[in-house]
């Protein structure tokens, strides 16, 4: 089974990256974490972008880490683990990190690590279908990536009731939390993102000033915060990862 393709789309001042893998649920492993990393560089370098979508094709937005590859990390020595995981976690650390303001198209289900990317994007907006699941709890998994952060940082409440109690969440609670700004009907999904950055799209530079100072000013937005989490939750991580595994 072929991997999740992770494609490029810039038009009109918008970059439209796509995790393409349905089989998969849009799953990622190592080289498509690489291949996120790599767009999201293409994306800083080009001048006449002035905000970045991230989407999933198919039903799903992202279920997280393919399980596959998780499997392996699993049963490998320390320092894999350690590796696998940081080369996963820093492509959505990479997102997060854009230089242009950044939404995530969340056109279905967002599941552990593909939460983290969702929550990596600086608004959400959702079709009326998604569900948000934290995915690790419930699976004997400790988050990992910052999970519990990013998830205090989108609302109150959040990191407890999802990273801990397994809850999940709908896109109206969603809204209704702070979550996501605005859940819209499936079909509706790409229009209503589009209308919602076209002032971004029609001046770049703006778009970029804004997303520098939206990083330096706004409280949770440092990369320090965030960096700091993922080294807490990274050890915790590996720990419950190399437990027999927990089966559903």
């Amino acid at each position: 089974m072929a991997g999740t393709r992770v494609g490029l789309e810039t038009a009109a001042g918008v970059a439209w990256i796509t995790l393409d893998g349905p089989a998969r649920r849009n799953a990622l492993d190592a080289a498509a974490a690489a291949d996120l990393t790599a767009a999201c560089e293409r994306v800083d370098a080009d001048e006449t972008v002035g905000a970045a979508v991230i989407t999933g094709a198919g039903p799903a937005f992202c279920s997280g880490a393919d399980t596959a590859s998780l499997g392996r990390l699993r049963i490998a020595p320390a320092d894999q683990l350690y590796d696998g995981l940081d080369e996963l976690y820093g492509a959505f650390r990479r997102f997060g990190a854009l230089r242009v303001p950044t939404v995530a198209a969340v056109n279905g289900p967002a599941v552990g690590a593909g939460l983290n990317l969702a929550l990596a994007a600086d608004i959400r907006i959702m079709a009326d279908t998604a569900v948000l699941r934290s995915g690790f709890a419930a699976i004997g998994l400790h988050p990992g990536g910052g999970h519990l952060y990013l998830l205090d940082r989108a609302g109150p409440g959040l990191a407890a009731a999802m990273g801990v109690f397994a809850q999940p969440l709908s896109a109206e609670r969603a809204v209704a939390s702070g979550l996501a700004w605005a859940a819209v009907p499936a079909g509706e999904l790409r229009p209503a993102v589009t209308a919602l950055v076209a002032h971004l799209a029609a001046d770049p530079p703006l778009g970029r000033a804004l997303a520098a100072t939206l990083g330096r000013t706004v409280a949770g937005r440092g990369e320090t915060g965030w960096d700091q989490a993922v080294e807490v939750e990274r050890a915790r991580q590996m720990w419950s990862a190399a437990r027999p595994r927990k089966e559903a």
